[in-house]
């Protein structure tokens, strides 16, 4: 287990001891009104046992707070999916991730993605793709897989013109001029967005270099109101609880808010692109 499962178990553990420590009720007399070990319960709040979705609803009942039941069931079902390093993600290499995402993009009406410094896979040239591909197979020093990881993320763009589901993407002006390959491989990219941004599913916005963000932010992409995901250096990090999804949904709002769109976008964009000449 990794150190950051445990973390997450105990917080966990935590947040129902703060339950039985409001509700009045000791360690042993909540084991018994469960018909538990009277062990259990400090197992549970110490992250030592992982609680069952039957253990977290009844221990919601007993302490009267099955308002937190949904939130609670939510984190644990994540626990040890949560925080998944990329060696295990890409230990086969990235066509099996490709093909997670596409999967996922399908199951969802509203995909909202947030970029600082890179342009998202769904808006990539087969490319810059390559590019981004051969980078994390070199970094992570994983199987290469380059054309098929290529050829599964290309697939996925076919999402962008059928179907009923629809895409808000941000980007930070950053990602404009981050060098992924070299100016011609940009200078491709950027006349792809310029081109994605009259899509009828897609709103597309750039974040000025300027704006003053919410609070400091990483990339993600909100699946529905159901997912996040957040790519860091060495992990993917998976967020269900919907407090936290609520979280993300805020501040992507904030961004949009700021971003800039039609014109305005383009304008930015052939900026770049001249650099690129």
């Amino acid at each position: 287990m990794t150190d950051s499962v445990q973390q997450q178990r105990e917080v966990l553990g935590g947040r129902l001891r703060e339950l039985r420590l409001a509700s009045g009720l000791s360690g042993s007399e909540l084991a018994r009104q469960a018909g538990w070990h009277q062990t259990r319960v400090s197992k549970i709040e110490y992250g030592k046992t992982k609680p069952t979705e039957a253990d977290i609803k009844l221990w919601c009942v007993l302490t009267d707070a099955t308002g937190q039941e949904a939130d609670l069931i939510a984190t644990a079902r994540n626990i040890e999916h949560a925080y998944l390093e990329w060696r295990r993600v890409l230990y086969a290499g990235t066509r099996r991730r490709q093909q997670l995402s596409l999967k996922l993009a399908e199951q969802t009406a509203i995909m909202r993605i947030y970029q600082p410094s890179l342009v998202p896979g769904i808006l990539q040239t087969a490319e810059y793709a390559q590019a981004m591909l051969r980078r994390s197979i070199d970094f992570h020093r994983i199987s290469d897989d380059l054309e098929a990881g290529v050829a599964k993320r290309m697939e996925r763009q076919q999402l962008l013109y059928k179907g009923d589901r629809r895409f808000h993407i941000l980007i930070g002006e950053q990602a404009l001029y981050t060098t992924v390959g070299n100016d011609s491989v940009m200078a491709g990219q950027l006349d792809r967005l310029l081109a994605v941004m009259g899509l009828s599913r897609v709103t597309f916005g750039i974040v000025p270099a300027l704006a003053e963000l919410p609070m400091q932010t990483t990339n993600f992409v909100m699946f529905d109101n159901r997912r996040v995901m957040v790519e860091a250096m060495t992990a993917e990090l998976t967020i269900s609880q919907p407090r936290e999804i609520a979280l993300y949904g805020r501040a992507f709002e904030t961004m949009a808010g700021q971003a800039v769109t039609g014109e305005p976008a383009r304008r930015l964009i052939r900026a770049a692109l001249d650099r690129r000449s």
